[in-house]
């Protein structure tokens, strides 16, 4: 955390210190705002749309103001590897003056255009091509954050690049074909607006009139959100019968608006704040959109009572998953993309928005999985609501213990790493099944060592094996597991300056960084009373 950061926390007194949150700067510098094969477009509305080829995934969230799960093709792509030899018939649409996401990968042996059009055709992952003054760059699998820049009409400037994007030759045939029927359709449709126009504003004064309660919102186009009517919720709970939880922050309830989008309702307790300081904030905490942060759709002031109305997830949280004998057994693949989306969501609250968002409580619990298992951070931003007794100065400790970081225990000011230490007692807790505090190892039999100590001297002795969860039944990629090993150990070092950034966390996971054997921490080698002095 820079120091500004750190005069904005101690420059007033303890009881008068809160956090703040900033929305990003642009709507698609948020990281998969729009999903997949999707172009954002911050100088137009809806900032997302399709690519051409391409439908909505899911036209009831796209209502919703949530395009996160993107787009899929129409027509399934033509590519057949057999040994040495790739056939394709599949081909390319060009879009200009687009900037092009940071994982593209570039090729040296491309010289031209053709060239890397050919080495993107003969790989059936390849997804995408640019080439232009810098070379040529591909890119594989689903394509995101691509978003479109003002060029002032030419193809490309200095900021922008043309983007080749692979499709079926059926796609590219319908798209050339589409573009020669634009002429006639514009004129067709321009007679028939001045018609529909009218008989929509019939229609809109007609639905108006029938809402008992219209609802306000909130927000700027990007981030709005809901100021729903206590009586809303309430029929929506159906008087908040459905209980999913509870903590120390109040009951979550589940239930239905009007067109049968599921919610989750928490109703908090102990906080009161005026009307006016508590919908600026969750209207600031609202305009916080990322795939992996779980969505704010509304909030209700109804005299003390404060609720507030998230996006309700299928597969509740992740420590049902990993700890309970009756749930769903997650495989490692899902296991590894769970660890790195919540790195991403934590990246991007820590770097990506114009102030740091701290999330203070990272843990199994407060990850919730949606119905594809895509992780979501929950239960952030919570202090800034709370009242004066739960929490005075960012300083005044809080959270779980097993995940704290050694600065709350010593009183100093905390920064960012302190989400970092969290998230690095959660990974063996993902890799095992198991709980950190579980009185036993899986393996071993060494009662009474912490998980955490007992996963670094194996990682020492290169059976990283045997810290597997062992309903996997083996079923693992080692090399991912001894990643996400040395990650956890880098990340809950006793000194926070020895710690990665999520950034640099994403970086290591995704393959891009290597890393080295990190040191034990000391404080963990005192817990497990042993000589050994590093992992290396």
């Amino acid at each position: 955390m820079d120091d500004t950061w750190h005069s904005q926390i101690t420059k007033h007194p303890p009881q008068d210190s809160i956090l703040t949150y900033n929305q990003p700067k642009a709507q698609c510098d948020v990281y998969a705002v729009c999903g997949p094969f999707t172009i954002c477009n911050d100088d137009d509305l809806p900032n997302c749309i399709c690519m051409d080829g391409f439908t909505i995934t899911s036209p009831l969230d796209w209502e919703l103001e949530d395009r996160t799960a993107g787009c899929l093709r129409k027509t399934p792509l033509h590519c057949i590897t057999n040994k040495n030899t790739t056939y394709s018939t599949d081909q390319f649409a060009s879009l200009p003056c687009v900037r092009l996401p940071k994982n593209a990968s570039k090729v040296e042996i491309a010289t031209s255009a053709e060239e890397c059009a050919q080495i993107c055709l003969n790989n059936c992952s390849c997804t995408a091509y640019s080439f232009g003054d810098e070379g040529c760059y591909i890119l594989h699998h689903e394509l995101i954050n691509i978003a479109q820049l003002q060029c002032g009409g030419t193809t490309k400037n200095s900021d922008g690049e043309t983007l080749y994007f692979r499709l079926s030759a059926q796609d590219v045939q319908s798209s050339k074909n589409n573009r020669r029927q634009t002429v006639g359709v514009v004129v067709g449709t321009g007679l028939s607006a001045l018609g529909l126009f009218g008989l929509g504003l019939l229609l809109m004064i007609w639905r108006n009139k029938r809402k008992r309660s219209p609802r306000k919102t909130y927000g700027s186009d990007g981030g709005r959100i809901i100021a729903f009517e206590y009586t809303d919720l309430q029929r929506a709970t159906k008087y908040f019968t459905d209980k999913l939880g509870g903590g120390s922050f109040g009951s979550v309830f589940k239930g239905f608006l009007s067109d049968s989008h599921a919610i989750a309702v928490k109703m908090l307790e102990g906080a009161y704040q005026g009307e006016k300081q508590f919908r600026a904030e969750v209207s600031s905490v609202g305009a916080i959109q990322h795939i992996n942060l779980v969505k704010l759709v509304g909030f209700c002031c109804h005299g003390p009572k404060r609720l507030l109305v998230y996006e309700h997830m299928p597969n509740r949280s992740l420590d049902i998953h990993l700890f309970k004998d009756d749930s769903t057994i997650l495989n490692w693949t899902t296991r590894y993309q769970i660890a790195l989306g919540v790195a991403r969501g934590l990246a991007y609250m820590h770097e990506s928005c114009r102030d740091y968002i701290i999330h203070c409580d990272v843990k199994p619990e407060n990850i919730l999985l949606d119905a594809l298992f895509v992780p979501k951070i929950a239960d952030f931003g919570m202090a800034k609501i709370l009242g004066r007794d739960f929490s005075r100065a960012l300083t005044t400790a809080r959270g779980t213990i097993g995940y704290l970081a050694p600065e709350w225990i010593y009183g100093v000011a905390i920064t960012a790493k302190v989400d970092v230490y969290s998230y690095g007692m959660v990974l063996p807790e993902i890799i095992s099944g198991r709980r950190n505090s579980d009185a036993s190892c899986s393996s071993g039999g060494d009662l009474g060592v912490f998980f955490p100590v007992h996963a670094a001297r194996k990682l020492l002795e290169g059976d990283i094996k045997s810290l597997v969860d062992h309903k996997l039944q083996g079923d693992v990629n080692l090399a991912e597991v001894e990643l996400a090993c040395k990650v956890a150990c880098w990340c809950i070092q006793d000194e926070e300056f020895d710690r990665p950034t999520m950034g640099e966390v994403v970086q290591i996971l995704e393959g891009q960084v290597e890393t080295r054997m990190p040191p034990m921490p000391r404080l963990l080698q005192a817990v497990a009373g042993s000589s050994c002095s590093t992992c290396s």
